[in-house]
């Protein structure tokens, strides 16, 4: 999109939304997709045939973190169209053909963390997604619906699923398709490599034999299974809880060299435009309070570091270093702590598994992280974890640092794994018996926990130099190198998603094939076949 276009905001609400319905029938909720086609985020494309934008998903996952946080008694979430015809027809077209490059990789990366988060919420919450497809899915509605744990198609001699951007885009599926399919749906790979060939899908009863949806239902019958699979679901899940807790929507104050929140806060250097400062603010007391509403430190630090990722990610591409700091106690860190790990009821489980999806993003964005780790910091526990996360970690004499046990395994990876297993891959790691301990910077550059421990003669110097270093390299090498080194051990398939099918969009994006004036994004719809370089490389 050009540069001189508004900053995207993420923030919304479901009296603003434009895209979607949420409908309630006791313990099932309902996501009625009714795209406004006039509605884009950004002129120039109509979001014809419930296609969709980046405005369209913001929506999607504001209705999916309400849904977790706000509605306790939801235990199924059946995701539907509010056409007939058209479930939906996937990421729009003329909007992808006209977005620049960094646009279209971040617009599929943030698609891709909210089926991810449909995903989390079905295995973690209790509340099951169900995918009723009332009409043709094609690409990213197909996308949509893999996200769901059960998929049931419209058999109306119509309707049908399909992954068409090979043979229509020259681009492949961008939000886990081809990987949901093999892995998640067990799709034999023959069958999967004739079905993201065919442009016109599958329907019915072979789309069934496939295993690329679970049941095809008689337009007649449809409505009324629909509504028994979703029961059925809700009575199957261990979901319980009354109250909820209302999301009001964040208010940063923003100008043009800060943007704050009531936790965190992030300056963008006006010497450096490389670099942005991201502090993050411990709770103000030790004392945790007896109800938890959205201003309970854990969960309101989470959204706002959380809504700060994605707002820096899509509007502040040229910054490619992300300095991270914390300031705070430590003791008061340590004693929210159980209360974002415990899980002891539903809500506790919600603020973990938020705060496991935020560092998942922060592993996943295209930045340069490093960690300032001085005293007065709050590295500790939770607040920890955003160091691991850093491809670096530099510690001032004087500061000091606490390894949890909630470092070990509450907030896993994509790929499975805490982040001290992946940094100590082969490894044993730092001693058990350091949890708990505060450790000096001698002692954690000692157990391979910080990168370099440094005095205050050198700490100035050695901090400029590594940074003017860092923005010297190529953006391009570095984002390649640090997705590399930070996935360490096996796959999932989370981190095929992000790591192996995101390379190969984000090169297939830049090649004419696609994108040139020639390629299948420019040509699709005027009837001119593209132009293709046959050379394989």
């Amino acid at each position: 999109m050009p540069d001189s276009e508004p900053p995207v905001s993420f923030q919304t609400r479901p009296d603003l939304y434009r895209h979607w319905r949420m409908e309630f029938d006791g313990d099932v909720a309902t996501l009625v997709m009714d795209v406004d086609e006039q509605g884009g985020l950004r002129p120039g494309y109509e979001l014809k045939l419930n296609s969709y934008d980046l405005g369209v998903d913001i929506e999607l996952y504001d209705a999916v973190q309400r849904l977790r946080f706000e509605h306790p008694e939801v235990r199924a979430v059946v995701i539907t169209s509010g056409d007939d015809k058209v479930f939906c027809a996937g990421a729009n077209i003329r909007m992808l053909a006209a977005s620049s490059h960094p646009w279209k990789v971040n617009f599929c990366k943030f698609t891709n963390e909210t089926r991810c988060g449909i995903e989390d919420a079905t295995e973690h919450s209790g509340q099951t997604y169900l995918a009723a497809v009332n009409g043709t899915a094609s690409g990213g509605g197909y996308e949509i619906a893999l996200a769901c744990e059960r998929i049931l198609l419209i058999d109306d001699r119509s309707a049908a699923v399909s992954l068409p951007e090979v043979p229509l885009l020259g681009v492949l599926p961008g939000t886990g398709g081809l990987t949901r399919v093999v892995d998640k749906r067990k799709v034999r790979r023959d069958r999967a490599d004739v079905f993201a060939t065919k442009s016109e899908g599958l329907k019915g009863r072979a789309a069934v034999d496939w295993k690329l949806v679970d049941e095809a239902v008689p337009r007649s019958r449809f409505e009324e299974t629909v509504r028994e699979r979703a029961r059925q679901a809700a009575a199957e899940s261990t979901r319980s809880g009354e109250g909820g807790v209302t999301l009001p929507m964040l208010e940063p104050r923003i100008t043009g060299d800060r943007i704050a929140y009531r936790h965190v806060t992030a300056d963008l250097d006006g010497d450096n435009g490389d670099l942005v400062t991201i502090t993050i603010h411990g709770p103000d007391s030790a004392e945790v309070p007896d109800v938890i509403d959205a201003d309970f430190w854990p969960l309101a630090m989470t959204r706002e570091l959380d809504d700060l990722i994605l707002w820096l990610r899509t509007n502040e591409q040229e910054r490619g270093t992300w300095v991270i700091k914390t300031v705070g106690d430590i003791d008061a860190v340590l004693a929210h702590e159980e209360s974002m790990t415990a899980g002891k009821d539903w809500l506790t489980g919600e603020i973990r598994h938020y705060y496991k999806r935020t560092l998942k993003r922060l592993d996943v964005t295209s930045r340069s992280l490093v960690a300032l780790i001085e005293p007065g910091s709050c590295f500790a526990g939770p607040l920890l974890e955003t160091a691991l996360a850093c491809d670096r970690q530099y510690m001032l004499e004087g500061a000091e640092i606490v390894v949890t046990e909630a470092n070990a395994e509450a907030f896993p990876m994509g790929n499975g794994l805490s982040r001290l297993t992946s940094r100590f891959q082969g490894e044993d790691g730092p001693p058990p018996d350091v949890r708990g301990r505060r450790l000096d910077s001698g002692e954690a550059e000692e157990l391979g926990l910080v990168t370099l421990s440094l005095d205050d003669i050198d700490w100035e110097d050695e901090i400029r130099i590594a940074l003017e270093e860092r923005a010297s390299l190529s953006p391009d090498a570095l984002t390649g190198m640090e997705a590399n080194h930070r996935f360490a051990g096996p796959e999932t398939l989370e981190s095929k998603i992000f790591g192996r099918l995101s390379a190969w969009q984000n090169w297939i994006f830049t090649r004419p094939g696609a994108s040139g004036p020639d390629g299948a994004l420019s040509k699709y719809g005027t009837g001119k076949r593209a132009t293709f370089d046959r050379k394989r490389v």
